[in-house]
């Protein structure tokens, strides 16, 4: 294994991600990391996992893709490895890897709880495992550690789940997501995947679509940003193959007044 892929929230300003890549190359000089990103919002857990999510796949065979979005840092949350698809996820049990592990389409990921201590660093800090066992362990599997050597195996599906991620069925037929975050640009992200625009369309034409968010109305999906006049907002199915709302060389997340955690309403209107 010679990748690390790293997705943090803990920003630029301060030593931490610099810190964590010094300590994997001590370890494995030879390991390539790769930053997904660090703007996470902090404790993000959600938009984490989205983001891993989209990113995950780009990668070679074989990358570590280490997550450390830790609110409970230090407390009695698990740090797990799950090794499917190809690839090895690393990360605190608190839902952040969960996504991507489903996307895989992996039947039985391979989980281990990480309890070894004999892979962190002589000195754990409580508040910076980052430093002292997330990016240790990374090395240490990139050099041909094995799950099992790590910790304890448990099944998959006694991992926590990330609730914020759940698109909902709504009795009127009607699906209900969220605001998962905003990007560099200012488009909407949301958790509405185009399989689930898909099944609810069925043979329906894609204008009868409306998404409602924050008091507007956007009629239909576009299939580019330039498809609506500069400064008018419309949705669309973006590169990450879900739904997002954007305005033509403007700012969504302004003009609709939204943000991470609003409400995304998606309905069929009817012909006739």
């Amino acid at each position: 294994m010679n990748f690390i892929s790293l997705l943090t929230d803990f920003g630029l300003q301060d030593e931490y991600v610099g810190v964590m890549k010094a300590v994997i190359a001590s370890i494995n000089p030879a390991v390539r990391t790769i930053d997904i990103t660090h703007q996470i919002e902090a404790q993000d857990i959600g938009q984490a996992a989205y983001v891993l999510k989209a990113a995950y796949r780009y990668f070679p065979p074989d990358t570590v893709h280490l997550a450390v979005v830790d609110p409970q840092v230090g407390g009695s949350r698990r740090i797990v490895a799950v090794k499917a698809g190809g690839y090895i996820f690393l990360g605190p049990d608190n839902g952040i890897l969960c996504p991507a592990v489903e996307d895989t389409g992996e039947p039985q990921p391979e989980v281990v709880v990480v309890s070894n201590s004999g892979y962190f660093l002589p000195d754990v800090s409580r508040t910076f495992h980052g430093r002292d066992i997330f990016a240790p362990v990374a090395a240490h599997l990139t050099m041909g550690t094995s799950l099992g050597q790590l910790g304890p195996g448990i099944e998959f599906s006694k991992l926590v789940k990330p609730q914020a991620l759940t698109v909902r069925r709504l009795a009127d037929g009607s699906l209900q997501g969220i605001v998962i975050g905003v990007d560099h640009f200012g488009n909407i992200l949301t958790n509405i995947e185009r399989k689930c625009l898909v099944e609810m369309l069925k043979k329906e034409n894609l204008n009868n679509l409306e998404i409602k968010i924050s008091g507007w109305t956007l009629q239909g999906l576009g299939g580019s940003y330039a498809d609506v006049a500069v400064g008018q907002p419309l949705a669309l199915i973006g590169s990450r193959d879900t739904l997002e709302l954007a305005v033509n060389h403007g700012q969504a997340a302004d003009v609709l007044k939204a943000g991470p955690g609003d409400k995304v309403v998606v309905i069929v209107k009817k012909d006739g």
